[in-house]
């Protein structure tokens, strides 16, 4: 029997404009993935996204970036859904979350979007909420109505430093999902700050 592939979707917002901020950290780790495992990235026009295929430790793996605007993610899910033909607990959802201090990583291997308004696309489109995500924390110093403004705006150098270190920590987690599966990666990444 032939393996499926795992599918990872990094959110983000495409454009120049949005690279580098805190709602961009999906893309990041896509990025880092590629790099790592020497993923060449480009256009899917079939599934509106930036994506590549890679091999880990015998697993094969696609990981992509939606090219829709953020709240739209989940045209892209549906896409690699059909075209794949899987379920949701194949995918990895890799996004920003406003409501961890910036460097935390957390596995869930479903559940609620908490508010994310990318994964609560998917969380629609799929009609599905057993779907593993990884949320990367990007802090809330934001005034009441100034979210949008914050999550569209760029770690100052300190926490800049801090998330390089945190990518490649999301990085490992997503070779460790690929490979593994969401309890060992949840086990493994999860630990310093406790289970969700």
């Amino acid at each position: 029997m032939a393996q499926k592939k795992r599918v990872i979707l990094g959110l983000g917002n495409p454009g120049t404009a949005y690279e580098g901020t805190r709602h961009n950290v999906g893309y990041e780790v896509v990025e880092r993935i590629a790099e790592r495992c020497r993923i060449t990235l480009k256009p899917n026009r079939q599934t509106n996204s930036i994506a590549g295929t890679g091999r880990w430790k015998g697993f094969h793996f696609m990981v992509a970036k939606p090219q829709t605007w953020m709240n739209l993610s989940g045209e892209s899910a549906r896409s690699f859904q059909k075209r794949m033909n899987i379920t949701g607990q194949e995918f990895l959802i890799v996004h920003d979350d406003i409501h961890l201090s910036v460097g935390t990583l957390r596995l869930r291997s479903g559940g609620s979007a908490g508010g994310h308004n990318g994964m609560q696309s998917i969380l629609d489109a799929l009609k599905d909420d057993k779907i593993p995500r990884l949320r990367i924390g990007v802090g809330d110093e934001f005034t009441r109505g100034n979210q949008a403004e914050y999550v569209l705006s760029k770690f100052d150098p300190e926490q800049r430093e801090l998330m390089n270190h945190t990518l490649e920590n999301a990085r490992d987690a997503v070779l460790t999902f690929i490979a593994q599966g969401i309890v060992p990666a949840m086990n493994r990444f999860n630990r310093r700050h406790g289970s969700v």
